[in-house]
């Protein structure tokens, strides 16, 4: 299988594999002065396997089967992985008294027999729905290493519902607080004490980590499980998901009022390979292209040197202007320009959904040379008309409808999303999001540590929205939140992965490294995925640049900036500044 996501105790809550040109640059010693240093991990070894189906006896789980997993079965990235053990089970089976349906929390552990004492909590993403091989992903599939590979005791799951549930569980309440919160409250306890059972010990060290909606369910651990993890690796994280999805449904309603008639298209293989409005004739390829050249244009040289990034994102915003930089067709649209209507368009994309009356739905979104990105044209023209109409009406919304994006509303959307009733006594803005998410004291005061990371060229979860909490956590923290937060912007890369970027970078390992021996990075080095990449090649990137070009992801709010010489494919011609 390849991927390319007997003391029984109570629990209270009841790089190795990458390449050297991937390994963090840290800092000189410890920025956390004042803060508990948490001890190392050690490492131990599997004492059994196959018995555990019988020896895991929490209360609310059934186990279906423990086997052991020889070494290569399994390889991620084209790296084999050692030899474990493979658990599954479920979690509070029910039938639920509101849709009189089957529920429960689907899960399989992956524990290694040669461990290195620490236990990896998996967030998946999307919907969730399917309990994806435990291998310890933190992003779309781009990276060559994961927390498995590196020895760590993983958990995945399904967090409460079924793939072929992902239409209907919104309508169930239980189903729903599962989804956003309560599937890792109630899994954790489960699986450190699985963790006991098969290696004699619980694990010394706890790390949760996923992307998109995985890096929400890490924002929500953040706040709900502060005492439980030791570090939280986010991508992108989707922390205010129905604001985005709502967000979504404005934005494809926007691009349908100036699409071409009648124009079709098909979605994704994966997501069903249906014919769908070909709403993304109101911006076609050619006009993304030119909006993001003259992005290029205006802002490339801004970090010092011209090399197809926009590593100086905030300044961009100011130096570029889409009236101005972009030529107004006068004429027919040959993708050499953009009628006013189009200007307009994008512009309020951007500057974000609104009600009717004017008021804010979401967030900002940086005007940024991703925009051309293959994934972000998916984000906004077939999941924003097919998949959002769906979870913003089924899921997020009290009451739970039915919807199409010709059907939705978006001022009732909007409201919805923040509504309870007798049934639904949680709105979706409660269940989905972090409680008070700058308000990380408790997590800080142990000692434990928070990398997060977000493509700039991020279509559906806003950078913009990432920065403004991370700015909110510096001000809940005496104006600087570094020596125990750290936010890695990832210029031009879409949705935890892609696009016209450098995707491929291990942020596990500094994780660690800070966890548990004080090393606070100042960078993370990532790199380009061309021809030959084990993890599978990009192939979005320009060919002016090398197949393996390196580039630091600098600790925000510094910016990679060219040195003056060197070889602009090299991340050692750049310094965070």
């Amino acid at each position: 299988m390849t991927i390319t996501k007997r003391r029984m105790r109570i629990h209270p809550l009841a790089l190795s594999a990458l390449p050297a040109a991937l390994l963090i640059g840290c800092g000189g010693g410890s920025s956390d002065a004042g803060l508990p240093q948490l001890a190392a991990a050690n490492p131990g070894t599997l004492k059994s396997c196959s018995d555990l189906a019988a020896r895991i006896n929490f209360p609310n789980t059934t186990i279906t089967a423990a086997s052991p997993v020889a070494a290569g079965t399994l390889t991620v990235a084209g790296t084999p992985v050692a030899a474990h053990c493979q658990i599954t089970g479920t979690m509070h089976s029910r039938v639920s008294a509101v849709d009189g349906k089957n529920y429960a929390i689907g899960f399989e552990m992956r524990l290694p027999n040669a461990w290195n004492g620490r236990f990896y909590y998996q967030a998946n993403g999307g919907l969730d729905g399917s309990v994806v091989p435990a291998t310890g992903s933190y992003s779309s599939g781009v990276q060559v290493t994961s927390a498995l590979l590196q020895g760590f005791a993983v958990i995945s799951s399904d967090a409460g519902h079924t793939g072929a549930q992902n239409n209907t569980f919104g309508f169930d309440p239980q189903a729903r607080l599962d989804y956003g919160y309560q599937a890792p409250q109630k899994l954790t306890p489960m699986a450190k004490n699985a963790i006991e059972l098969a290696y004699g010990r619980a694990p010394d060290r706890s790390y949760f980590g996923g992307c998109s909606n995985g890096g929400r369910h890490t924002m929500v651990a953040m706040s709900r499980l502060a005492n439980e993890y030791d570090g939280f690796l986010a991508g992108d994280p989707g922390f205010n998901l129905p604001k985005a999805a709502v967000s979504q449904v404005w934005g494809a309603k926007k691009y349908a009022a100036l699409a071409t008639p009648g124009a079709m298209t098909t979605a994704p293989a994966w997501l069903g390979g249906f014919p769908v409005p070909d709403i993304g004739t109101a911006f076609t390829p050619a006009e993304r292209t030119l909006v993001s050249n003259r992005i290029l244009a205006k802002c490339d040289a801004l970090d010092g040197v011209t090399d197809g990034i926009v590593g100086d994102v905030a300044a961009c915003q100011t130096q570029f202007k889409l009236n101005d930089d972009v030529p107004t067709c006068t004429g027919a649209r040959d993708g050499s320009c953009l009628t006013a209507e189009q200007k307009t368009m994008v512009a309020e994309i951007h500057t974000g959904a609104k009600t009717s009356a004017g008021g804010a739905i979401y967030s900002t979104f940086p005007l940024d040379p991703g925009i051309a990105n293959q994934d972000w044209a998916t984000w906004e023209f077939v999941i924003g008309q097919v998949l959002d109409p769906l979870s913003s009406g089924t899921v997020f919304s009290t009451p739970p409808v039915q919807q199409t994006l010709a059907t939705a509303n978006i001022d009732q959307l909007a409201a919805s999303i923040f509504a309870t009733n007798a049934t639904f006594t949680e709105s979706s803005m409660s269940f989905m999001t972090p409680p008070n998410p700058t308000d990380l004291a408790k997590l800080k005061g142990r000692g434990a540590k928070v990398m997060v990371f977000h493509g700039t060229g991020d279509a559906v979860f806003s950078y913009d929205d990432t920065v403004n909490w991370y700015k909110g956590v510096a001000a809940a923290n005496q104006g600087d939140a570094s020596n125990f937060a750290r936010l890695f912007p990832v210029p031009a890369m879409g949705h935890c992965g892609s696009g016209i970027t450098t995707d491929q970078f291990d942020m596990l390992t500094p994780l660690v490294n800070w966890v548990e021996k004080g090393q606070a990075p100042d960078k993370v080095i990532a790199q380009a995925r061309g021809a030959g990449n084990a993890a599978g090649a990009n192939l979005e990137l320009p060919a002016s640049w090398s197949a393996n070009r390196t580039r630091p992801l600098c600790a925000y709010p510094k910016v990679a900036r060219y040195n003056g010489t060197g070889d602009i494919e090299s991340a050692s011609s750049f310094s965070c500044k």
